[in-house]
């Protein structure tokens, strides 16, 4: 009963933050206008803020969120390590070079989402080459993720600051991750993104579990280990593809959901639903922070949520460290 109570507070508690985002400063809309604009009997001005301006930005901040949480905890389980994210591996970066790259050509949402999942499909393949092993090594896949990720990283950074020199500063705020300017386009691919690989990755939850007892028994027990990861990284590109095609690269929410997601149950396993209900809550508390908090108003959300995770990852880093010399 601990599960669904849990994801139902996570709801209410991201619907509030939605609401909060929507009811904020002089273009603010009170929930009451809202409900007159979903039905048909809200006037001009509120409509443009719900459907044109807020409203895409709360939606593509709650899908993009749940879709990083849900990809980190794929990737924890898989690679059986707190620190396998698509942050570390090299997703993100390989998504946010590709995003880089197809902006020299197109800056629709179309050619960003083409972008971002051509970068992380490059990413995860060299990754696979390099592991030597295809995916059947985490660690070796944790530590070739580094080294992709630095490259993907060069990549974008070479982009940023020698091809497009004028367009740089604009470019940089999109590549650190943001959710101004979103549109209900960037409503649809990540909802499409979502719909398809969500019950996907719910059907693998109990290969999973089995994984978390080691490669060789989940062959015994039929989970099939190389081809259950193999699933699961690919559901991991594809919805980190989406998050970063919708809202550039986003740290710390891959990472930290799914961490966060077990503290709440309190029980083993990979929590799919929570973790996604964590990412989404995270996401938009943090696009919350940039638009409220005074010393912090107008940075890009990643900003944000790139600080979080470096005190996240070290928190991790320190545990793991006290753990293994205990």
């Amino acid at each position: 009963m601990r599960g669904p109570l849990i994801g139902v507070v996570l709801v209410l508690l991201s619907i509030a933050a939605g609401v909060w985002t929507l009811a904020r400063g002089e273009l603010g809309v009170s929930p009451a206008d809202a409900l007159a604009v979903l039905t048909g009997n809200g006037d001009g001005p509120a409509e443009i803020v719900l459907t044109r301006m807020r409203g895409p930005r709360i939606l593509v901040g709650a899908g993009a969120g749940a879709a990083l949480g849900i990809a980190g905890t794929l990737f924890q389980s898989v690679t059986r390590n707190p620190l396998g994210s698509p942050d570390v591996i090299g997703l993100g970066a390989g998504a946010g070079a590709g995003l880089a790259l197809t902006t020299l050509v197109s800056d629709g949402p179309g050619s960003a989402w083409v972008g971002a999942l051509a970068g992380a499909l490059v990413a995860i393949g060299l990754v696979y080459l390099a592991t030597g092993r295809g995916f059947a090594s985490p660690s070796r896949l944790i530590i070739a993720g580094i080294a992709v990720a630095a490259m993907a990283l060069a990549v974008t950074q070479y982009v940023v600051a020698v091809v497009l020199r004028d367009e740089g500063s604009q470019l940089a705020g999109q590549l650190v991750g943001s959710l101004n300017s979103r549109s209900m386009q960037h409503v649809v691919m990540i909802a499409v993104a979502l719909a398809v690989c969500a019950p996907l990755a719910a059907l693998l939850r109990h290969q999973l579990l089995v994984m978390d007892m080691g490669d060789e028994l989940a062959d015994a027990l039929g989970a099939g280990a190389v081809r259950t990861r193999t699933a699961a990284i690919i559901l991991s590109v594809v919805l980190c593809a989406g998050a970063v095609a919708v809202a550039g690269p986003i740290a710390f929410v891959a990472l930290a959901a799914p961490h966060i997601a077990r503290g709440l149950v309190r029980s083993p396993g990979p929590h799919l639903m929570i973790s996604a209900l964590v990412g989404a809550l995270a996401l938009l508390v943090s696009d919350l922070a940039v638009q409220a908090v005074p010393f912090l108003e107008g940075l890009p959300v990643g900003v944000v949520t790139a600080g979080l995770g470096g005190i996240y990852l070290g928190f991790l880093l320190i545990r793991t460290w006290r753990r293994t010399t205990a």
